[in-house]
């Protein structure tokens, strides 16, 4: 059974700081390259950040650059996203799934709102 579980959302002030986590098991996420996505109201689904399965290499939306880290532990099949200076664009539903996504292990996600 695969669950994934997105927490650590909350609401934030403009320019403030949250860090969100990601518990995934019964997939495959330990070799898997793993991703942050967001989705706002009204808008698609959009991608976030990737990291690769080893944990060595990352990639950012360029609306998030500089700005947020992702980062994974294998070893307790955990994902996070660090997002610093958080700006009201980036008020979304955040969920986590492999990159690419897998349709079947979207989560409930982590709601972030950001006040301005």
């Amino acid at each position: 059974q695969v669950l994934v579980a997105e927490s650590g959302g909350g609401l934030v002030q403009a320019g403030g700081s949250l860090r969100l986590s990601c518990a995934a098991s019964g997939g495959t996420f330990e070799t898997s390259d793993m991703g942050w996505f967001r989705q706002a109201p009204g808008k698609e689904r959009e991608f976030v950040a990737v990291i690769n399965w080893i944990g060595d290499s990352t990639y950012y939306a360029d609306s998030v650059k500089g700005r947020f880290t992702i980062s994974r532990d294998n070893a307790k099949n955990m994902l996070y996203l660090q997002m610093n200076s958080l700006k009201p664009d980036d008020a979304a539903v955040y969920y986590c799934n492999t990159v690419p996504y897998t349709d079947r292990y979207w989560g409930q996600g982590t709601q972030v709102t950001v006040s301005s």
